[in-house]
C-alpha cells in the first residue's frame, strides 16, 4: 500500500514542526488543568474527553496553525474518530490547513524493568492501522521510556519498537518510533550514546522501502542522531519537549539542526479556555512561531 507522496515529501523537507496533540487518558487531565479546565469542570470522562477535543479543535482551527510552520500533527484515537467542522479531523488537517496527520497507537505503559518502560500489548492493532489508512492517517506514534543507562533495557525498547513499525509499514504507514529518554534521569548522557547505537543497527535491517520517522529526546550531545537523520530510512528525526520549558526545549533544539520540533505542552503553554479567541490565537501564534524558528535554525 503506496503512502501519499506529497505528504512523504513534505515530512521529509518540509519547513517547520510536528503538533502532539496526542494526550490520552492519563495525561488528558493535567493537559486540560493547564489550559484552565479543572476536574470539577467536568462530570465523567466523556465529558473530560469533549474538553480536551474543544481544545485541540481551537487549536487546529487557529490562524497560525497551517503548513507554513506546522507540517504535521500527531492525533489521538478519539480525535481521529472525531469531527471537526462536520469534517472528519485527518482529512479536515490535509484538505484545509495541508498538515500531515498521525495517529497514537501505542496502548500506554508496562512497569520499569531494566530502568525502561516497554510498550503495552495493542490488541486489534491491525484493524486499528486499516482503519487509520482509511481515515487518510499517513502515520502513527508509539513512546516507549528509558529512564536510565542501561544497555540491555534500550535495546529490549530498541527491537519491540521496529517490531511494532515494521507491522505498521506493512499496512501502509510510516511508523513514528519514540524511545523517549527521562530529561531527569543521572545517565541521560550515556542513555543517549546507546540508543543512538541500537537504533542505527535496527534502522540498518530495514528494507528499502521501510520508512521510519525518530521522535527522541532533545541530548545531551549535539549532533548525537545526526548519522540517523541522514540515513535513507528515516524519513525525519523529530524532539520531543520531555517536561522543557519551552524556551528550553527551544534553546536545545537550536542546538540540533537535523532534527525539528514535536512538542506537546510546549505548544500549549500559556494558553487558557478563558481567552478570548483573538488573545488565545496570539498566544499560540507566538508558541508557534518560537518552536518554527528553532525548527528551522
Amino acid at each position: 500500500m503506496a503512502i501519499n507522496s506529497a505528504q512523504k515529501m513534505q515530512m521529509k523537507s518540509g519547513k517547520g514542526f510536528i503538533a502532539a496533540l496526542d494526550q490520552s487518558g492519563g495525561s488528558t487531565p493535567k493537559a486540560l488543568s493547564l489550559y484552565g479546565v479543572e476536574p470539577e469542570d467536568y462530570n465523567g470522562e466523556e465529558e473530560m474527553f469533549a474538553a480536551m477535543h474543544a481544545m485541540r479543535s481551537r487549536i487546529i482551527l487557529a490562524d497560525d496553525f497551517t503548513s507554513d510552520k506546522v507540517i504535521g500533527a500527531i492525533l489521538f484515537e478519539r480525535t481521529m474518530d472525531a469531527q471537526i467542522d462536520g469534517k472528519p479531523v485527518a482529512q479536515l488537517l490535509w484538505e484545509d490547513r495541508k498538515v500531515v496527520p498521525f495517529l497514537k497507537i501505542d496502548k500506554g505503559l508496562e512497569d520499569t524493568e531494566r530502568d525502561v518502560q516497554l510498550l503495552k500489548p495493542m490488541p486489534g492493532l491491525d484493524d486499528l492501522l486499516a482503519r487509520a489508512k482509511d481515515m487518510g492517517i499517513f502515520g502513527t506514534k508509539e513512546r516507549s521510556v528509558i529512564h536510565e543507562a542501561n544497555e540491555a533495557g534500550i535495546e529490549a525498547v530498541v527491537a519491540q519498537q521496529f517490531e511494532v513499525a515494521k507491522t505498521v509499514c506493512a499496512a501502509g504507514l510510516v511508523p513514528i518510533i519514540e524511545p523517549e529518554v527521562n530529561i531527569n534521569s543521572e545517565t541521560k548522557a550515556m542513555a543517549e550514546e546507546m540508543l543512538a547505537r541500537a537504533l542505527m543497527a535496527q534502522v540498518s535491517e530495514l528494507d528499502a522501502d521501510q520508512l521510519v520517522m525518530l521522535k527522541l529526546t532533545i541530548p545531551e550531545e549535539a549532533g548525537i542522531y545526526d548519522a540517523l537523520a541522514g540515513h535513507d530510512n528515516v524519513l525525519r528525526v523529530v524532539a520531543l519537549s520531555g517536561g522543557y520549558s519551552t524556551d528550553e526545549a527551544c534553546r536545545r533544539l537550536s542546538r540540533n539542526p537535523k532534527m525539528i520540533a514535536s512538542f506537546s505542552r510546549a505548544l500549549t503553554e500559556g494558553l487558557n479556555v478563558k481567552m478570548s479567541d483573538a488573545d488565545f490565537n496570539a498566544a499560540l501564534g507566538e508558541n508557534i512561531d518560537k518552536i518554527y524558528r528553532a525548527s528551522v535554525n
